[in-house]
């Protein structure tokens, strides 16, 4: 049977391209790539392979077209995104639901017919007098059971560029999966540039999602979080995947702890943006697997998980020598890295909280920058955004783990929980069970918004399990999958919720930066029965004893009996407070949430409220009794 959409596509391309597109028998893909070339109408086509030429190919083409440019520090580059672009757009960034359809009211979402007119609309011959890029990419490891192919075709090999450092690169999985690839397609165009090759039209940003289809149309951005289609935009998609096939898409990093005997335990965690995520991920001592998102599927019982990426597109605000000294090693010393959005002065990059003098003049995302520089609002613009990130392959990475590419993924011991949460929750606690854990410290995280997502900072919300922006099935159904996903399972993981945040009545932060590290190594220890727990109405704590003899091993810092009750003490009108927060969400936005949620909420209520009779508002962790290993 013949391919018209082949055919087009012999009409648009030179030989070399159309022989790379004509090698892969999947001719739904065929038509996404002649569709995209006839909307938006480039000037050529270019498609990449996987061969190291192609991969070199599309980071000189970003330094010629200057998206990005060179640094001082060999194979280091720069690039800066527009004033408007600096973070994930929720407002512009929605769902494109069918008539009569609806999903959760707590997601962004239009019709979907009007959608389509809009953003192909603002895509029509987006790309004229430009090179339309095709990449063929994987989320997950290739040749594997969590192997996704996808497909972007952008006109910015900045974007290009991105995804050679962020994921695995799959033409040959494309050509070996032919008809059978069931793949997530992106098109992106960056819009109208101005001389610094930055997107000028922000209020016509658009990035749209077609769950219906697997497709995402995003144009007039290049924030990369924004463009480069398989970070949280496939997320979205691949969420409903999940649904479907019964396994688990989650907002969450994979690390292996060392312990006792030369043993390795894996852990996945799930934290908001800029609330620890990569910290923990990258602790030193310990191995990352994956630092944003990890797929679970249940195999022979066990939970097992892998890496959709296979790099990092990191928060670089606060990295210091001292806090992050792996992730401050690869960002100083030649390779692959592309910063974006950072302070450029004489080749050199600085960003904020970097530990170390910084210039007063150079150029950032706002163009020539000098201190006291301000914005159209007359705001003082700082020499970094906040939101400045890097992007780097995570085998360029000294902790690496050497199962980054494993095809089976690996064995998951426990999860954790993270947020921003100022007043209640202890700095680590786990969970009584799967589901209490995953109801209360998942279902019931809460955090402040911060400057990774566009919007006002410091607003206390509920972010479901870390990933509420991205669910594209009812929230309900999401809580319940994960509740069901445990009984799959003979060999459950261990859940933990941990928060690095909470503040004493002066409003200082009861831990350390690098205390986290204490409570990682305590989880470690828990799932393998090492150390006893308090019981607590809300989880299980530390003991003091343990604390006090990890602190010393792993930070060589004395912990006090004064450190303890003022980390642990059980403050009951907070949490009682937060539960009504959590429920009420769940019954007003989440509307359809399992009944087993509520049940969990409820035991979790009455619990506080017999300590609060029997011990009062604020009760220290000695007056809980110790349970055994």
């Amino acid at each position: 049977m013949s391919n018209p959409h082949l055919e087009k596509l012999r009409a648009k391309m030179d030989d070399r391209n159309y022989a790379l597109l004509e090698a892969i028998d999947n001719e739904r893909l065929h038509a996404f790539i002649a569709d995209a070339i006839d909307l938006c109408e480039p000037e050529s086509v270019w498609v990449s392979s996987d061969s190291d030429e192609d991969v070199a190919y599309t980071r000189e083409m970003a330094m010629k077209l200057q998206e990005e440019r060179p640094l001082n520090t060999e194979g280091h580059t720069i690039h800066f995104d527009g004033m408007e672009d600096q973070g994930r757009d929720r407002e512009v960034t929605k769902y494109l639901v069918p008539k009569g359809d609806t999903l959760s009211k707590a997601l962004n979402q239009m019709d979907r017919d009007e959608g389509l007119g809009e953003v192909r609309g603002l895509l029509q011959g987006a790309m004229k007098g430009r090179i339309m890029v095709v990449r063929f990419m994987a989320l997950g490891p290739n040749n594997s059971d969590f192997s996704i192919p996808c497909v972007e075709c952008t006109d910015s090999f900045y974007v290009s560029h991105a995804l050679n450092l962020l994921y695995r690169l799959g033409y040959e999985e494309f050509k070996r999966l032919g008809a059978k690839a069931d793949f997530f397609a992106t098109l992106h165009s960056s819009g109208k540039v101005d001389e610094r090759m930055v997107s000028v039209e922000s209020d016509k940003k658009r990035i749209y999602i077609d769950h219906t289809t697997d497709k995402v149309y995003s144009v007039n951005t290049q924030y990369a979080g924004n463009t480069v289609g398989l970070k949280k935009l496939a997320l979205r998609l691949t969420i409903r995947k999940a649904d479907r096939e019964g396994w688990l898409a989650e907002h969450m990093f994979l690390m292996g702890v060392h312990g006792a005997g030369g043993r390795k335990t894996y852990f996945a965690g799930a934290f908001p943006s800029a609330c620890g995520k990569t910290s923990t991920a990258m602790l030193p001592g310990e191995t990352i697997v994956g630092d944003d998102i990890a797929y679970f599927r249940a195999v022979d019982g066990r939970c097992m998980a892998a890496n959709a990426e296979a790099g990092i597109f990191g928060i670089i605000q606060n990295v210091t020598e001292q806090d992050d000294p792996l992730i401050w090693d690869v960002l100083h010393k030649p390779g692959e890295v592309i910063f974006s959005n950072i302070l450029v002065n004489d080749g050199n990059p600085y960003w904020l909280g970097m530990g170390v003098e910084t210039p007063d003049e150079g150029e950032n995302f706002s163009g020539e920058w000098h201190k006291g520089k301000k914005d159209a609002q007359g705001n003082e613009i700082p020499l970094a955004h906040k939101n400045a990130r890097y992007a780097v392959a995570l085998h360029a990475l000294a902790n690496c783990d050497p199962e980054l590419e494993n095809p089976d993924g690996v064995e998951l011991a426990g999860i954790m929980y993270g947020g921003r949460d100022a007043h209640a929750y202890v700095p680590c606690q786990q969970g009584f069970d799967w589901d209490h854990g995953i109801v209360a410290y998942g279902a019931s995280l809460e955090t402040e918004t911060t400057f990774a997502t566009i919007g006002k900072e410091g607003v206390p919300e509920i972010n479901l399990m870390s990933i509420q922006d991205f669910v594209a099935i009812p929230l309900g159904k999401y809580v319940e999958n994960n509740i069901d996903f445990g009984k799959k399972l003979d060999k459950k993981p261990s859940v933990f919720g941990v928060n690095y945040f909470l503040r004493d009545k002066e409003g200082k932060f009861v831990n350390g930066i690098r205390d986290k590290h204490v409570w990682v190594k305590w989880m470690d220890m828990r799932v393998h029965g090492e150390a006893s727990a308090v019981r607590t109405p809300t989880g299980l704590i530390p003991c003091f004893e343990d604390l006090k003899r990890l602190f010393k091993e792993v930070l060589d810092k004395e912990y006090t009996k004064e450190d303890y009750v003022e980390q642990f003490t059980i403050r009951v009108k907070e949490n009682l407070a937060k539960m009504d927060r959590v429920e009420k969400f769940h019954r007003e936005t989440v509307a359809n949430a399992p009944e087993s949620l509520f049940q969990v909420l409820s035991g979790q209520r009455e619990r506080l409220l017999a300590a609060q009779k029997e011990f009062g508002d604020y009760i220290s962790p000695e007056k809980f009794p110790v349970e055994d290993k």
